[in-house]
């Protein structure tokens, strides 16, 4: 099932083409790469679709919603997640406490004074911490967490949000290698699991290689190439995008 399609997707920004006239199809379940080299417009795209930002014209379609121009709250609300390059989570409280935050807001109960927060979802939060791996960790304040362990959590709080869609940007940054192997092995058992479809940009070419489903490369603004990992690593285009090389 066709899960996202971007159609035409096209954003200038003082006469420069950040995203030119972009398209393609994410299905359910499917784990897509989206790669280019700096300043390509991968993080443009990113906001597009998430909603920071309004593209000059093109069309995005999550599942049977048109999503063009919508706000980032109401496509959070729709079910598309989002995680950041930088681990973002609220340092003095535990891990579990900000999983439940993310569980109340899905739940629209932030403001809900007739039950203590500390009390609210707290299963629900230690089933998604157990996913993410994070299980014996739950009570930590997370600012004492190892910055793996707060990519983990930054997993499990966007899990909340029960997306069926999940962007991911840089989701390897800063981490040791063997880190991030293991938190691309649980994005596709998560993936699998769930059949969310995943979305990410990473500029670990062995993450991307072992992970994604499908590949597209951006490259000033366009998109040059889309194919599966060996179909990727062959491709001329690509390889004078990254190494030089003469197509």
């Amino acid at each position: 099932m066709t899960l996202l399609r971007v159609e035409n997707l096209h954003k200038s920004f003082s006469g420069v083409h950040a995203v030119a006239d972009v398209s393609f199809n994410l299905a359910a379940g499917e784990i897509l790469a989206l790669i280019g080299p700096n300043g390509a417009g991968k993080s443009t795209c990113f906001n597009l679709l998430n909603g920071q930002i309004l593209p000059d014209r093109g069309r995005i379609i999550f599942a049977d919603d048109d999503i063009t121009g919508k706000a980032p709250r109401d496509i959070f609300h729709l079910g598309v997640g989002r995680s950041f390059q930088v681990a973002a989570t609220f340092a003095s409280m535990s891990a579990r406490e900000n999983v439940q935050m993310a569980l109340m807001s899905h739940a629209r109960q932030i403001w809900r004074f007739d039950t203590p927060a500390s009390q609210q979802h707290a299963a629900e939060a230690d089933t998604l911490l157990d996913q993410v791996g994070m299980a014996a960790l739950a009570a930590r304040p997370c600012g004492t967490l190892a910055y793996g362990d707060l990519k983990r959590l930054e997993l499990a709080v966007a899990l909340a949000n029960a997306p069926r869609l999940l962007l991911m940007d840089e989701p390897t940054a800063g981490m040791a290698p063997a880190e991030r192997h293991k938190l691309m092995k649980l994005v596709r058992r998560l993936a699998h699991d769930r059949n969310l479809g995943i979305l990410f940009t990473e500029h670990d070419m062995g993450a991307v290689f072992s992970t994604a489903d499908r590949i597209l490369v951006m490259d000033r603004g366009a998109l040059i190439a889309e194919g599966n990992p060996a179909e990727i690593r062959a491709n001329p285009k690509v390889r004078a995008v990254y190494l030089g090389e003469e197509a």
